[in-house]
């Protein structure tokens, strides 16, 4: 008899609102309701005392004064304890000289994992992938993504993703690849022949300008 194929995980869908969660964490509890009107970066990784999760969590430290600067809050979360979530945190410090600033999720009932997909069928074991969550000020998912747990993630790239989302959000428009603060955005294109500029010579899709 052939085994049936293992069920997908249920993931959150982009601009609609973000799976609401309560937990202890680190600094105590936590619920997405509290971090209403910031933005919110909620990421899981697989396992304390792991390495590429404590190259992580350095880089989220170290950047946690930009993230702070755009009225962005960080929030991380595994399966593992509190108490080991706290052991970790202070050999951070001690391995590092990092003070890791943000709240880490003590989610060993791996509910918060399953709301957000955190948990893949096909993963080695049953700890949570890399996600990450971009929550706007009303509660809406506005990007996600997963890694596999052998790669680290580009913190850099996520606070350039917030960036580029707010960007989008304040002034209705687009941003291009790479695009940083200070660089050109993309405007919506026309809908209309004449709102295109007619037959005139030029990109009518493909237009910039400053904020």
């Amino acid at each position: 008899m052939s085994e049936q194929p293992a069920s997908l995980p249920s993931l959150p869908r982009l601009n609609e609102p973000a799976p609401a969660f309560s937990a202890h964490t680190t600094a105590g509890p936590r619920a997405l309701q509290d971090y209403a009107g910031r933005w919110l970066v909620l990421f899981s990784h697989p396992a304390d005392f792991t390495p590429v999760c404590t190259t992580e969590f350095v880089e989220f430290s170290r950047l946690w004064p930009a993230f702070r600067e755009i009225d962005c809050d960080l929030l991380g979360l595994s399966v593992d304890s509190a108490f080991s979530h706290i052991a970790w945190l202070r050999d951070i410090r001690q391995a590092f000289g990092i003070d890791v600033p943000f709240p880490v999720i003590e989610d060993s009932s791996r509910r918060i994992a399953h709301a957000y997909g955190m948990i893949h069928p096909a993963a080695s074991d049953t700890s949570t992938v890399r996600g990450t969550f971009v929550i706007d000020p009303d509660g809406m998912l506005r990007a996600a993504s997963y890694y596999p747990m052998t790669t680290g993630r580009s913190v850099a790239e996520i606070l350039r993703l917030v960036r580029a989302l707010q960007a989008a959000a304040n002034h209705k428009v687009m941003t291009p690849s790479d695009w940083q603060p200070g660089q050109e955005v993309l405007q919506r294109p026309a809908d209309t022949l004449d709102a295109s500029g007619g037959f005139d010579l030029g990109s009518w899709y493909v237009r910039t300008r400053r904020l």
